[in-house]
């Protein structure tokens, strides 16, 4: 479950961002005009590479994933597992156990439900420009978001490229001294998504053993 938070907090961050009073002005100037340019889309999909490195524990995992968006809709592909969701329940399915569990929206943590995330975003973080950095021909802003609250994690660095304003990466570090980084590798708008999509129907898994938690 802490691997879908981190993957579903950091792909909706790409949706809207909202920022704190105390944020520096530079910061929230460029992440303004992401939230702007994010917002503008009707749909979004996003393909990521994804890694777990912790040199202490000797983990180095890596995997690819997916994620579609449409409003308060989303559908999460990653390791093994889809999240569902329709914007009142979540559907968790595990591929590995053929096993579905079920939870409404509202009672989920913000790391599983997107839209909780962005609606506390600007009571939860404080952002901070770091620095330019050129990469490939390309040059991104770099800002730290910080947790004003206590959380598993230090901060999250976000990359956003400075021609299109979208976050092309992400660093979670967490207090255990892992870290978790997240690639955007295709990046797709405005196409047609039916509602369907994101909605679990349990006859397309034959044999599923489906827990509803609600």
């Amino acid at each position: 479950m802490k691997k879908l938070f981190f993957t579903a907090f950091i792909l909706s961050s790409i949706i809207s961002i909202q920022l704190n009073a105390q944020d520096d002005t530079k910061a929230t100037t460029i992440l303004n005009a992401s939230s702007i340019k994010m917002k503008s889309y009707t749909t979004m999909k996003i393909d990521f590479s994804y890694s777990m490195v912790n040199t202490k524990t000797n983990i180095n995992e890596s995997k690819i994933g997916t994620i579609q968006i449409k409003g308060d809709k989303y559908r999460l592909e990653v390791g093994g597992q889809i999240v569902f969701c329709d914007g009142k329940t979540v559907w968790t399915y595990i591929k590995d156990d053929n096993e579905c569990n079920i939870n409404d929206a509202s009672t989920q943590e913000d790391a599983i439900n997107p839209l909780s995330i962005l609606n506390n975003y600007s009571k939860n973080f404080k952002a901070k420009y770091i620095k330019d950095m050129v990469q490939n021909a390309k040059t991104y802003y770099i800002i730290d978001l910080t947790p004003i609250k206590g959380k598993n994690y230090a901060k999250i660095r976000l990359a956003i490229d400075k021609t299109t304003s979208q976050i092309s990466s992400s660093i979670v570090y967490d207090k255990n001294g892992t870290t978790y980084t997240y690639l955007i590798t295709k990046f797709a708008t405005n196409a047609a998504m039916a509602d369907t999509l994101f909605t679990f129907v349990a006859t397309n898994y034959p044999g599923v053993d489906v827990n509803d938690m609600r």
